[in-house]
């Protein structure tokens, strides 16, 4: 059994944001603590290519369609690989086999009953790709959204009978846990109570798109086609095209995250035309909140647009991943400001955890030959380290499932920060003046190493970098939670107290992490 999980198939109008960055990273941090768990995961990300506003985008940039996505879609990529996102599949949805797969999956819906023709009025928002029932403006509507003025339209579409799903909707959405937080599911459920109608899936006279089989001048529209995306994600390399498939490769998905604004598109539209091809639902969506800078909202004619290069070039993956994750309640809206940033990646990383280790490391090296010290046995599991070691364990693995990204940074910084109290309290570099303290001072800091041992393992889904530093200054073989990734180390065994190994050759210590200093604004 595997375990799926997917972001959003980023829309290729533009490159990535730090929007994109943010839902990304964290489904990077579960995927690998999937598969130190031990689950076969298949992580999905992608790009979106279709649409009205994917051909106008590069016919204003004097390219055609495809030339576009291709240069989109392959900075994305690269981006990912940057921000060594361990993503086992990247689709795009100009690839043929993603077309031969919504062919196969119209048919069923088409089959079942599911496709009727009829005319679409309404205001209309390109930069969405959807229809508004309520546009903000009377004479001249635009979208809440994009705050661009929204086009009328009246043609005939076909449409998919998503009114015959409202009672199985509403079942599935009460359900617990399908859709996260409660804040969303409620957003939902408010939704679905006005009453389910059938929405449209297909645009006339637009070439840039998947023709609609049967229906000449037809072309799906843009969301109905991508959300298909993750079905022909699951596809292997050179295997025939078959709907089938995809049951045996790692469908149903047990994770969709996506950003609040399309949370209709995936706890809705989806789920009904999933019924509709007989094919199994994802367990859960959780539709996470957006990000702004300094209290405003990121925009280029703001000029605020925090650029994901730009951050990971001036900043590194480590800072970013632990400010994101750490600080912002994922599925909250959250305010990337500088200062705060820089601040709490120099507390948190570079003086609580990074400097726990090294200053520890260096008097285990100077008094003890070297080497991790001897343990007389007074380090065992009612030692108050390994107490809050407990502690923090039972934390961080009851927190990530649940994708409670800062619980299980809190957990973690606090069994660093009791570390260091515990180290000051004790005050080796005193004691050891003492006569016939070796013993005591080898055991306080075995029991303080110990504690860093164990940090580091538990950072390793959310900062598997820094974790990979942190093991190796302490004579340990770091955790593999990339894509196909057989780990050498248990990482649930290595969740035991008294997992170092007295005597071990502890190598010279460098800086696991360098504080952060900006130059001017980001």
């Amino acid at each position: 059994m595997s375990y799926s999980l997917t972001t959003p198939l980023y829309y290729v109008n533009d490159r990535a944001h730090l929007g994109s960055t943010y839902t990304t990273l964290a489904c990077d941090a579960i995927a690998r603590f999937q598969r130190l768990r031990g689950e076969e995961v298949i992580f999905i990300t992608g790009c979106d290519e279709h649409g009205q506003k994917i051909q106008r985008t590069a016919e204003a940039a004097g390219l055609t369609p495809q030339a576009h996505c291709d240069g989109v879609s392959e900075g994305y990529r690269q981006l990912w690989q940057r921000w060594q996102i361990s993503n086992d599949r990247f689709i795009r949805t100009t690839d043929p086999r993603h077309r031969q797969l919504v062919e196969q999956f119209f048919a069923r819906v088409e089959a079942n009953g599911d496709v009727r023709e009829g005319r679409q009025q309404g205001w209309y928002c390109v930069a969405c790709e959807e229809f508004k029932d309520d546009p903000h403006g009377a004479q001249d509507p635009e979208c809440a959204i994009h705050r661009k003025p929204l086009e009328w339209r009246d043609e005939l579409n076909l449409f998919f009978r998503l009114s015959r799903y409202q009672e199985q909707i509403e079942t599935l959405i009460r359900q617990p846990g399908f859709i996260a937080p409660a804040s969303r599911r409620r957003e939902v459920e408010n939704f679905v109570a006005q009453g389910l109608r059938d929405f449209s899936i297909s645009r006339v006279d637009l070439p840039w798109g998947i023709p609609v089989p049967g229906h000449g001048g037809h072309t799906f529209y843009v969301w109905f086609d991508a959300l298909l995306g993750y079905l022909t994600a699951l596809l292997e390399p050179g295997e025939p095209v078959e709907l089938e498939r995809v049951l045996q490769q790692g469908w149903p998905a047990q994770l969709h995250v996506i950003g609040k604004d399309i949370l209709r598109f995936h706890a809705v539209y989806w789920p009904a035309m999933l019924l509709s091809a007989g094919l199994p639902i994802p367990e859960r969506v959780f539709g996470h909140g957006f990000l702004t800078r300094e209290g405003q909202k990121m925009g280029k004619s703001l000029g605020n647009v925090l650029d994901p290069e730009l951050l990971l070039e001036r900043c590194g993956r480590d800072a970013v991943r632990w400010y994101l994750l750490r600080d912002i309640p994922f599925g909250d809206d959250g305010d990337f400001q500088q200062q705060r940033f820089s601040d709490l990646v120099n507390n948190d990383l570079a003086n609580t955890i990074g400097n726990l280790l090294n200053r520890t490391s260096s008097m285990a090296r100077k008094w003890f030959a070297e080497a991790v010290p001897p343990d007389p046995g007074s380090s065992g599991a009612s030692h108050p380290l390994a107490l809050a070691a407990q502690t923090a364990v039972g934390a961080v693995n009851a927190a990530l499932p649940l994708l409670d990204f800062r619980t299980a940074a809190e957990a973690i910084l606090q069994l660093a920060g009791t570390a260091n109290g515990y180290l000051n309290e004790r005050a080796p570099w005193k004691a050891m003046k003492q006569p016939g303290a070796e013993g005591a001072v080898g055991a306080d800091l075995y029991a303080v190493l110990e504690a860093s041992r164990l940090v580091a393992v538990l950072l390793a889904p959310l900062l598997p970098e820094l974790s990979a530093r942190m093991l190796v200054q302490l004579g340990q073989v770091p955790f593999a939670s990339g894509p196909g990734a057989t780990n050498p180390v248990d990482w649930q065994a290595a969740q035991a107290w008294g997992g170092l190994q007295p005597g071990l050759p502890l190598p010279l210590p460098e800086p696991v992490m360098q504080r952060l200093e900006l130059d001017g604004p980001l």
